[in-house]
């Protein structure tokens, strides 16, 4: 049987929207993936269609592949399946409503979008339309994660009762980031906690709260934020999440009570200083048999290791590389693929219902420390001119 085959439209012609393009190109046999496949059929800048037209020599997709210079010519093209939204985090719900209202499926990518409540409205848009809509969290979609997940589900280090995850890169801002960079600049969501805290809660909610059966999953009970603001623009140069939930994982039996997690990100110090690993574990998460370590980056691991309390074993570790040279964004693109092959509307690994509560969690943070964003982009009214 042939692979089932995905045309995927490309919104915005950025870095993030180059790596994964670049990772959809990549020959899904060379990671044992011979049921789907993709095409690159369009893309569109917002700007100007020679601009596309450079994106698509540049990254290689084969012709024929329509160039367009506005995102409602490229929402248009009726060969296209999926449309993957790559705009800044600012632009994500006016972006991912226009696909839908023009019936794409849409894979968007994380933060999903501002504020909690232009999430909801996305969803409700999908749903009532019966259209396709993720967040990309690569991250969810890795074999390494997998494991990881399916550990903690098996009881490996027993009832999991606290995670602490980071993602940060360190540096001077004032130095890296011009304050019109989309880093820093509030107008389009700028600050590290839409951008790297997100690799934090993930890692939080994929141990805690996904690893869970859906019916006992519950949200955070209580939320504690302490925010730093950037001092030239406002946004948050440094976020701490403390969480409490109201379960432990994987079951909530042999030890009932609450679990807790650090959810973690700053732009002036590192996770990891010098690049090289030195500083080895990202993530810890504790159970009540031992812990799993999970080496940063947080987006992108590639080593964990399962440590068992005093006499009940050997240490276990274990690496990944990413087949064929790619960053590994094509594990989500493939997950979108078969969803689509499936009928589904939404991804299992990641439901809508659980990127709702990870954006709650961030409007609470942001609430506690008074961190707002332009009215425009918090806005959720469609369409609204950005």
């Amino acid at each position: 049987m042939a692979p089932y085959n995905i045309r995927w439209g490309i919104l915005a012609t950025g870095g993030i929207a180059d790596y994964f393009v670049r990772d959809l190109l990549i020959d899904p046999s060379t990671r044992s993936a011979s049921d789907i496949s993709h095409t690159v059929t369009a893309v569109s800048s917002s700007t100007s269609a020679s601009r596309a037209e450079k994106f698509i020599v540049d990254t290689g997709i084969p012709k024929p592949c329509a160039a367009y210079g506005s995102y409602e010519e490229l929402v248009a093209d009726n060969n296209i399946d999926v449309i993957y939204v790559a705009t800044p985090h600012s632009h994500h719900f006016q972006n991912a409503m226009l696909a839908l209202e023009n019936g794409k499926h849409v894979l968007c990518e994380k933060a999903f979008t501002v504020n909690a409540k232009q999430t909801r409205i996305l969803v409700e848009t999908a749903r009532k339309k019966k259209l396709f809509l993720m967040e990309a969290v690569w991250t969810r979609y890795f074999p390494l994660s997998i494991e990881v997940r399916e550990a903690i589900r098996k009881g490996v280090v027993g009832e999991v009762l606290r995670v602490t995850a980071d993602n940060s890169f360190g540096g001077t801002p004032e130095e890296k980031f011009d304050v019109k960079h989309r880093m820093v600049n509030k107008d389009l969501a700028g600050g590290a906690l839409l951008d790297l805290g997100i690799y934090s809660l993930t890692w939080v909610f994929q141990t805690l709260y996904h690893t869970l059966p859906k019916a006992d999953r519950k949200p955070p009970s209580r939320i504690s934020a302490h925010i730093t603001p950037y001092h030239l623009t406002g946004a948050d140069e440094a976020t701490t999440i403390l969480l409490s939930f109201p379960t432990t994982t994987p079951s909530n039996k042999e030890h009932p009570g609450q679990s807790q997690a650090i959810a973690s990100t700053h732009l002036r110090v590192w996770t990891d200083p010098n690049e090289k690993n030195s500083a080895r574990p990202a993530i810890r998460i504790q159970g009540t048999k031992g812990e799993i370590q999970v080496d940063g980056p947080a987006f992108q691991p590639t080593v964990y290791r399962i440590i068992p309390q005093k006499g009940a074993g050997e240490i276990v570790e274990k690496e990944f590389e990413f087949p064929g040279g790619g960053r590994g964004m094509y594990y989500e693109a493939d997950e979108v693929a078969r969803c689509l092959r499936d009928g589904k509307l939404e991804s299992e690994t990641l439901d809508l219902e659980e990127s709702i509560v990870i954006m709650d969690v961030m409007d609470e943070a942001r609430r506690q420390n008074g961190l707002t964003y332009p009215e425009k982009i918090e806005s959720t009214v469609y369409p609204t001119q950005l």
